[in-house]
């Protein structure tokens, strides 16, 4: 079983084209300064939340953190890198990637924001690489276009317009009677709005990258007002994603947004690449369903990273409740910590403390976390 697993594997590395090596190597590296760039920005949102308003809540004092902005020049870089991934490679081969910048987001985040990652953490990182490289080995050749007006022909498609208009309309929905209610309660909010506009975004990013790489092999693309109407596009979507994406990130727990966002923003990419490049017409089933399998492997890494998060590797049994700093000798304190990230309630934490008389009945049912917490 071995021997024909590898023979395939060869065999799909051996048929990568040129520009599909070329669009690989550029989405890892995308995915590296990404995954760092969540990391960074959040260190430098909870230093703009100590001394003016944050995010979440409308503020912009994290553009006075130069941490922030070293995130944000991360990011930039990294998302260089994958404008320039699509001009190469399908995105259906470009966007699952990104799930690598899962895994850096969160093993940066266990070292650096002390959000620990459990062993099935580490589990769904192993499915996530597992998942891509599926993915890779399986991915369609990259369709021959020779200009942007043939992008744009695709675009304008019936089926693509549907498609478009269903998405800005949901958008709208979201961004003007949602998030007003909602946003700061529902995570699915912010990073749909994120992921609604993304796919649009990276149609465009592609067309875009399509018209420079034409251009820089001497073929001009600048004065077709096609290509203008992509950059367009792509500013609009982009600092729209940004702004709902910090939102998110000021909100919530790193270790939720980075999954959710990614399946999100992943699953509505590749059918608005499926539906506007038509990739899997150049497909036989059995490599679309290998592909669908490589994806929800992926899926699944994400959902084990999501559902981990807060679990430790401790084997006694645990009780979820922490001693707070303020508590005395004769009284120990409940701390009550929100779904969103912990640090923002770490010294605003409501204590519900109980006497020391009624804490009789933790040390029958928890007799472990009981002895931790030093109790007279």
């Amino acid at each position: 079983m071995a021997a024909p697993a590898s023979a395939a594997a060869a065999a799909g590395l051996a048929g990568m084209s040129t520009d599909n090596a070329k669009g690989l190597v550029l989405a890892v590296s995308s995915s590296a300064f990404i995954g760092a760039s969540f990391i960074v920005k959040k260190m430098g949102l909870r230093r703009a939340a100590d001394s003016g308003v944050r995010a979440g809540y409308g503020g912009f004092s994290y553009l006075m953190e130069p941490l922030w902005w070293i995130g944000m020049i991360s990011m930039i870089v990294g998302e260089i890198a994958n404008f320039a991934a699509y001009a190469f490679a399908p995105a259906i081969l470009v966007t699952p990637l990104g799930a690598l910048s899962i895994i850096i987001s969160a093993a940066l985040a266990h070292a650096i924001l002390q959000e620990k990652l459990h062993t099935f953490g580490i589990l769904g990182c192993v499915l996530c690489v597992v998942g891509s490289i599926t993915i890779v080995l399986h991915a369609p050749q990259e369709r021959n276009i020779d200009s942007v007006r043939e992008v744009w022909d695709l675009a304008t498609e019936p089926g693509f317009l549907c498609y478009a208009a269903i998405v800005v309309a949901a958008a709208l929905v979201l961004i003007y009677f949602v998030v007003p209610q909602h946003g700061q309660t529902n995570i699915m909010v912010y990073i749909g709005v994120c992921s609604l506009l993304g796919s649009l975004t990276v149609m465009s990013v592609k067309a875009l990258g399509i018209a420079l790489k034409l251009t820089f092999s001497g073929v001009n693309q600048l004065f077709y007002p096609q290509t203008w109407a992509f950059a367009l596009i792509v500013a609009t979507c982009v600092s729209t994603q940004i702004n709902y994406l910090n939102k998110a990130l000021d909100t919530f727990n790193t270790a939720v947004v980075s999954p959710i966002y990614y399946v999100m923003f992943t699953s509505l990419t590749i059918l608005a690449s499926v539906i506007m490049f038509k990739d899997w017409d150049r497909q036989n089933p059995t490599q679309i369903v290998t592909e669908l399998c490589g994806f929800v492997t992926i899926l699944s890494g994400t959902f084990l990273l999501h559902k981990t998060k807060d679990m430790t590797d401790s084997t006694g049994p645990s009780l979820p409740t922490s001693r707070s700093k303020s508590a005395s000798q004769n009284r120990f304190s409940i701390e009550v910590v929100p779904l969103k990230y912990r640090d923002s309630v770490d010294e605003e934490t409501l204590p519900l403390s109980l006497p020391k008389a009624d804490n009789r009945y933790l040390m029958e049912d928890f007799p472990v976390r009981y002895k931790d917490l030093n109790i007279a």
